[in-house]
């Protein structure tokens, strides 16, 4: 039974658009990330959407893992804590499994994307327009100058990737991408770490999902203040696009149902009715 919010009729504009009867699940997988997850954690819930926020911690060493039950019930609607670190790939999976909005979107904890630009994203799928909505660093919106040959390294392995799924993005490997869920749950995914990335593309693009790319902002950091990306993972992720689009399972071919699950009239009915709902919050061992 999904809670509905208490407030109903809280909307981003004055268009006719679903915004007070979507559920945005936002996934945060993190990992050492103590300096900076509470105040993003804060930053997530200044959106004004309906949101539901699941968290999963993968082992963090840093102080993050005894940090972060203390949002349980305020900030964080639902706790997973890894036993062990088994990376951001994984850590994505057991968000995705627990997600029940109708919508999913894939938010890292080291403040590098702004999640006031959710609503950005979500407009296309709203206007059902676009089943996944990738926010790009290279389309033009403001970003922090930094690391050349990083950037260099991933438009190569957006190329590569556009080579496989003939698609046309220019930024495969951003942590912006919102999927709706029943779509994304469909999705075969098995990448444990980075590979991710590349993985959630070729899935879509075997899917024949309809995706929009959107610019966004970018405030990266350097490896000084914690990025953990590195150049191993970039040769692993030219592994993965060619694994992921080439071999094993593939996605089934997927269509939007005629009428979104937010403009069913159990959906109508229920959100008119119950006014009074609270988020239900809760956590678990993995």
């Amino acid at each position: 039974m999904m809670d509905y919010p208490p407030d109903h009729r809280r909307r981003i504009t004055d268009d006719d658009l679903a915004w007070d009867r979507v559920r945005l699940t936002v996934v945060i997988p993190v990992f050492n990330e103590v300096r900076t997850v509470a105040t993003l954690l804060r930053r997530v819930r200044e959106v004004p959407l309906w949101l539901e926020v699941i968290v999963v911690d993968d082992g963090s060493t840093d102080g993050t893992r005894d940090l972060l039950p203390q949002f349980t019930g305020s900030l964080i609607d639902r706790l997973i804590m890894h036993d062990r670190n088994r990376g951001k790939g994984a850590a994505l999976r057991t968000g995705f499994e627990h997600a029940t909005g109708d919508v999913v979107v894939v938010q890292d904890a080291d403040m590098e994307y702004d999640p006031h630009e959710f609503p950005l994203l979500l407009r296309p799928i709203l206007s059902g327009k676009a089943d996944a909505v990738f926010g790009s660093r290279f389309l033009g919106g403001p970003h922090r100058v930094l690391l050349f040959w990083h950037s260099v390294g991933n438009r190569f392995l957006t190329l590569l990737s556009n080579m496989f799924t003939d698609l046309n993005l220019t930024d495969m490997e951003t942590c912006y991408k919102m999927i709706r869920r029943e779509l994304l749950q469909d999705l075969p995914l098995s990448a444990n770490r980075f590979g991710i990335e590349p993985e959630l593309t070729a899935r879509l693009a075997q899917a024949r999902a309809r995706i929009f790319e959107l610019p966004i902002s970018y405030d990266g950091r350097s490896y000084d203040e914690g990025k953990k990306i590195g150049w191993k993972d970039g040769v692993s992720a030219l592994r993965c696009i060619v694994q992921y689009n080439t071999f094993g399972r593939k996605a089934k071919p997927w269509m939007a149902p005629a009428v979104a699950l937010w403009d069913t009239d159990e959906r109508l009915a229920s959100i008119s009715v119950d006014r009074d709902g609270a988020p239900a919050h809760g956590s678990e061992e993995s």
